[in-house]
């Protein structure tokens, strides 16, 4: 990024940011700490409905299920300066990754893509959105991140940035 070494930083988006992206940010923790990557992570949405709110119920519990807490994150939308902020920004779905483009300001240098393109064979899809559905959606969920977060952290640690 403009030629300064960077500490890898991701944030990950989806709509309201009490779903899919604090699943996300959740799953690529654990996997970043797992194999001892030095790297800043946060969720945010790209629509302001739930700024403040804990992840729904179902997430955290789907969350617990595999050791992990995220039930302390708190929900925020997007700003520009997350376009400088961070090395990675990494949409859960097209939609969002449409309006990540709109929104980025001509400075932000943050790499720009979707999540499951660091999961094999899910390359271009967008992660199952489980918010209207039981909570069996969120098992579902849960494994698209984890195994796109499980690549995302061997990328970046094979880069080294």
């Amino acid at each position: 990024m403009g030629g300064r070494l960077m500490r890898p930083s991701v944030l990950f988006v989806c709509l309201g940011n009490i779903c899919r992206s604090p699943l996300a940010e959740g799953a690529f923790r654990a996997e970043a700490q797992a194999i001892g990557l030095d790297v800043l992570v946060d969720s945010a949405g790209t629509g302001g409905w739930h700024v403040g709110s804990a992840p729904d119920g179902r997430a955290i519990a789907a969350a617990q299920r595999h050791g992990v807490d995220i039930s302390r994150q708190t929900a925020r939308k997007v700003e520009v300066d997350d376009f400088r902020r961070f090395t990675h920004i990494l949409a859960l779905d097209h939609d969002n990754l449409k309006k990540l483009r709109s929104l980025r300001p001509v400075d932000g240098e943050a790499e720009l893509g979707l999540l499951l393109d660091y999961a094999e064979g899910l390359e271009g899809r967008a992660v199952a959105d489980p918010y209207y559905g039981k909570a069996a959606g969120f098992d579902v969920t849960w494994r698209e991140v984890a195994l796109a977060a499980r690549g995302l952290a061997q990328s970046l640690a094979s880069r080294g940035d």
